[in-house]
């Protein structure tokens, strides 16, 4: 599992309340179980601890179907946290960024492939260039594959400042950042890179990074309750951050930070309530609306994951993380701030999402594993119904140029098997599942809502195969 996706879930449950949205729809009877599921496990962590806040949320289709939140916003004055309350969200502020890529690049503004420095020649003060290199491009740093530092040296020094003036600490920075790798050459995640990946849209966008954001991608999509910092409507109600250290509560840091952050604005300065994020996650599994992205558009970026882990279990595209567990596929990503801990991922193929959001960083719960195995169980509560197919027949004696092992990215060796006139395909570890004959080639597997394809050479070899699954397009090489 990535480093990212790791956060912490761990508080008392002081006051536990379960508060629909107005207008929310009601959970499916499926899902119910899942739910009663996540109550009783988030109950029985957050018991382990004596601290802040946590609030969940269930999304199914377009619609957040349940939430429900546990223990105090503030513990001093002993305010329970509602689905209304607001948390910073970190890292999760680079989905925001990488949408505003695709949005520019929709509009013919830019390319994936252009150099950083045709928008923002203030990169090249970065220092330890690998000689003969060729500029960073946008795609790199949405990636983490353009080879910088995670942070530049002093970094407390360039994380202070308002919101306003994040442009200006970042160039500032920008001579105390080195060039960790060679750039393409491996993942290694930057949050410097990030902040540059904003600057260098803003400048082709022509138009101040936060008042894009907030104008192309949260008022269409509703995120009335969302902002980069305390603003009138959503000051009152900030959960209170409490960072959790060797027994000892610090929560001046947190208090220090919402003054600003320094150049971390487009990697990890948003605020947000349960209902805005949901309504971000319903967005990202295809519920639109239009005006925000192109489906096409949206659906190709999931399936441009660009680095994997060396087990295969988990990777990164342009703006989100990839965690493989079991049969389930979760898109999304995790965050982290002083105070504030958070994580949306989301089963594309199942239209269903999960949301933790938390005021309180330290403790000894790793939530990331709850939160995975919870999308995992509502997933399969919500398998999707593949549509019909007629009956298509074929000579069984086909299958036998399909029988064999592939190599897939993310799901490792897939073997390919036939019984008699039926064909069964099982990764490694995993149960074995039937392939229904559509055409040519194209199989259904209606037990996961996937395709396979198998593919010839010109010589009619069967030569590799490929698998289609959540918005994603995986390729394996028949090895045996």
């Amino acid at each position: 599992m990535s480093r990212s996706a790791r956060f912490v879930l761990a508080t008392i449950l002081l006051c536990s309340c379960a508060i629909y949205a107005r207008g929310q729809a009601t959970p499916s009877p499926e899902l119910q179980p899942t739910i009663e599921q996540l109550d009783r496990v988030v109950s029985a962590e957050l018991a382990k601890d004596n601290l802040g806040s946590v609030t969940i949320g269930l999304v199914s289709g377009a619609n957040l179907v349940w939430a429900k939140s546990y223990g105090f916003a503030d513990i001093e004055k002993k305010t329970p946290a509602t689905k209304d309350s607001v948390y910073r969200i970190g890292s999760i502020t680079k989905q925001f960024t990488a949408l505003m890529l695709l949005q520019l690049i929709q509009d013919g503004k830019v390319h994936f492939s252009d150099p950083v420095e045709k928008y923002f020649p203030e990169v090249n003060k970065v220092q330890g260039r690998f000689p003969g290199a060729p500029p960073i491009t946008l795609i790199q740093l949405a990636t983490h594959t353009a080879g910088l530092d995670r942070e530049p040296d002093d970094l407390p020094t360039y994380l202070k400042g308002a919101v306003s003036e994040w442009e200006k600490v970042l160039i500032s920075a920008l001579p105390h950042t080195k060039y960790a790798y060679e750039p393409g050459t491996r993942y290694s995640y930057s949050n410097i890179g990030y902040a540059i990946l904003g600057a260098a849209l803003s400048r082709a966008a022509g138009q101040p990074y936060v008042e894009y954001v907030q104008q192309r991608i949260f008022k269409p999509l509703g995120m009335d309750n969302t902002a980069f910092e305390p603003n009138d409507r959503i000051k009152p109600r900030i959960s209170r951050g409490y960072v959790s250290e060797k027994g000892k509560v610090d929560n001046e840091t947190p208090e220090r930070e919402h003054q600003g952050r320094g150049y971390k604005v487009p990697n990890g300065a948003i605020y947000t309530t349960v209902e805005d994020l949901a309504r971000f996650v319903a967005f990202e599994m295809g519920e639109g609306p239009a005006p925000v992205l192109k489906k096409e558009s949206l659906d190709d970026n999931f399936k441009r994951v660009i680095t994997t882990n060396a087990g295969l279990v988990s990777g990164y595209g342009v703006g989100f993380e990839v965690i493989r567990h079991g049969d389930v596929i979760a898109y999304g990503h995790s965050g982290a701030v002083a105070g504030y801990q958070a994580a949306a991922y989301f089963n594309r193929s199942a239209h269903t999402g999960v949301i933790i959001l938390r005021n309180v960083t330290g403790g000894p719960f790793n939530g990331s594993k709850l939160l995975i195995e919870a999308l995992g169980n509502a997933s399969a509560k919500a398998k999707p119904v593949m549509p019909e197919q007629a009956v298509i027949k074929v000579d069984p004696r086909v299958y036998d140029d399909y029988v064999g092992e592939y190599e897939v990215a993310m799901l490792g060796v897939i073997t390919i098997t036939r019984e008699g006139d039926r064909l069964f395909g099982q990764p490694t570890g995993e149960s074995k599942e039937e392939l229904i004959p559509k055409s040519g080639g194209q199989f259904s597997v209606p037990s996961i809502g996937a395709e396979a394809v198998f593919v010839r050479d010109e010589k009619g070899k069967v030569t590799h195969m490929i698998i289609r699954h959540g918005g994603q397009e995986m390729q394996g090489k028949k090895i045996k």
